[in-house]
């Protein structure tokens, strides 16, 4: 009797771990980013893997600013994202799992929408998968910025 109950407590633990270690490696999801500048919030990202095995994020939630003001269009992006609503907007693209490093992403592209600048991208997801650090450079990686992204339960604050 004793047997059968550590048996099925072990097999219990064996699939919590495993749910829980299979979570931690997926960028899917909703993400609330900060500025890395500032510690301001500033959105919320809905990522999604797309059919071509790539990762793609749009904005869903945008917080006010320090003032209350929300910035609702992309004033200074380039073409294709000049003038578009930041709502619904999608600012990653291309991001890809890096096959020699588990938790890495890498050829992403990523748009700044309150500046509007566009930057190449990677990423690291932290072992528990509820931080990402995006990181968004121009030319090579050394050349850039990090960004904390953390993961929340909803497209809603």
């Amino acid at each position: 009797m004793n047997n059968q109950i550590l048996v099925k407590f072990t097999i219990g633990l064996i699939a919590c771990f495993t749910s829980i270690l299979s979570y931690a490696g997926s960028l899917e999801g909703y993400w609330r980013s900060i500025d890395d500048r500032t510690g301001e919030q500033l959105t919320i990202i809905e990522i999604r893997k797309a059919p071509d095995n790539t990762y793609r994020g749009k904005i869903v939630y945008i917080y006010p600013n320090a003032h209350g003001v929300v910035v609702t269009h992309c004033v200074n992006c380039p073409p294709p994202y000049t003038g578009k609503a930041r709502l619904g907007l999608e600012v990653l693209t291309g991001l890809v799992e890096d096959p020699k490093r588990p938790n890495n992403f890498i050829n992403g592209l990523i748009v700044e929408s309150k500046t509007g600048k566009v930057y190449k991208g990677k990423a690291r997801l932290n072992a528990d998968g509820k931080y990402l650090n995006m990181r968004g450079y121009v030319g090579i990686s050394a050349l850039g910025r990090t960004a904390v992204w953390i993961r929340t339960d909803s497209a809603n604050p």
